[in-house]
């Protein structure tokens, strides 16, 4: 029945009654979901109650314990997810006070009207009818709306999803038009339009003289292939130009351009990786090497940061590596004058006390932060002129 089943479901923390849960001691919550006591710091908690623009429950809720608790005063339970980013609050027409006005659905905020309907509360109805909506709709290869937008009373609203433009990315009558096809490495923030060697015109490059290729990628005078130079780019990393530079007819110019901190022939050399977060090469005990710190004596460790002899208790340097538990490192490292070592078998452990994992850094191509910056506790730190949650986009100079 489904008594029974609520009552299996809520039975890790309380019991269903009449609809409602009565929880068990040490618990809390319409679902029972919250402990009363927490055994994550308040830091990790955070992190865990971070939407993926980095705000704590969307601002709409409190964190406990890892969860969001979203602000629902009224009861009436319209702002909810798992970070509070849904608030169908938004969906309620003001005259009216009906959700979507009568004439649609909310979902997470937005609403999805009647055929018929539409506006953002499905305020306006449309003076033709459906079926000649979605005619007029209708692009020569059949698809509404080239499946690029949205048909509202038979005009196509295109997914513009870069709106600074004059024409935004996708256009045309039925949104035939997608100028991404034009951007030799596509992403929002790019100008890049046919390789900055072309007219795009429709979604398809028009070259200027000198240059050829679907994206004006190829100078003429290039004896490569595509696949050739990419190689030769490429060498034995994972990414052509290790991912930090430009490849053009086999040859990698890194990013930045003009900083010398980015070199090597397929750029494999990054200077940026001895630097800490603010920005001390090899702990200032060091020299760096093609991105390796090479320790002076009676130093050691990634950065150069741990001295070998210790003027410490081991009393003095435990108590500086405990975490707010009470445990050393985390259980995830030992202790040197008051610094956890991570343990080395497990890579992806990090932080000041162990207590980060590197995985949950956004990977790009699968490299943790596309190699274009630091994870910290989860959270991509990217360098100068990168961006994104993996640092896989750069914004930085143009080349000359």
């Amino acid at each position: 029945s489904l008594l029974a089943a609520m009552e299996t479901f809520n039975k890790g923390h309380g019991k269903c009654d009449c609809g409602r849960c009565k929880c068990d001691e040490g618990w809390f919550g319409d679902a029972c979901q919250y402990p009363t006591n927490c055994d994550l710091t308040k830091k990790k908690s955070n992190q865990m109650c971070k939407n993926s623009q980095d705000i704590i429950c969307s601002n709409a809720g409190t964190c406990h314990c890892g969860r969001c608790k979203c602000d629902n005063s009224d009861g009436n339970g319209l702002v909810y997810g798992k970070f509070c980013e849904c608030d169908d609050r938004e969906c309620i027409d003001d005259e009216t006070e009906e959700i979507c006005g009568g004439h649609g659905k909310c979902y997470c905020g937005n609403c999805y009207c009647q055929a018929g309907w539409h506006g953002d509360k499905c305020e306006f109805q449309c003076d033709i009818t459906p079926w000649e909506s979605k005619r007029r709709c209708t692009s020569p290869d059949g698809k509404v709306c080239s499946n690029r937008g949205i048909c509202v009373c038979g005009e196509c609203s295109c997914h513009d999803v870069d709106p600074t433009g004059d024409w935004g990315d996708i256009h045309g009558d039925t949104c035939e038009c997608d100028e991404r096809d034009c951007r030799a490495v596509y992403d929002r923030y790019s100008d890049d339009f046919c390789s900055g060697h072309g007219q795009c015109n429709c979604g398809r490059c028009d070259c200027k003289v000198g240059w050829y290729g679907k994206k004006c990628e190829h100078p003429r005078s290039c004896p490569l292939s595509t696949e050739e130079s990419i190689r030769k780019c490429q060498g034995s990393a994972t990414l052509p130009c290790s991912g930090r530079g430009k490849c053009e007819c086999g040859k990698c110019t890194c990013y930045p351009p003009g900083d010398s901190k980015v070199y090597g022939k397929t750029c494999e050399c990054d200077d940026r990786r001895c630097e800490d977060l603010d920005g001390v090469v090899c702990g200032g005990h060091g020299t760096c090497s093609c991105g390796r710190c090479v320790c002076e004596k009676g130093w050691f460790g990634t950065l150069c940061q741990h001295p070998r002899k210790c003027n410490l208790t081991e009393e003095q340097s435990n108590s500086l590596c405990e975490s707010a538990d009470g445990i050393l490192c985390s259980g995830k490292g030992s202790c040197h004058c008051g610094k956890c070592l991570c343990s080395a078998e497990e890579w992806y452990i990090s932080g000041e006390f162990c207590d980060c994992d590197d995985r949950d850094c956004d990977k790009h191509d699968g490299l943790i932060c596309t190699g274009n910056g630091i994870c910290s506790c989860g959270n991509c730190e990217c360098w100068d002129g990168w961006n994104g949650n993996a640092c896989e986009i750069w914004l930085g100079t143009e080349y000359p």
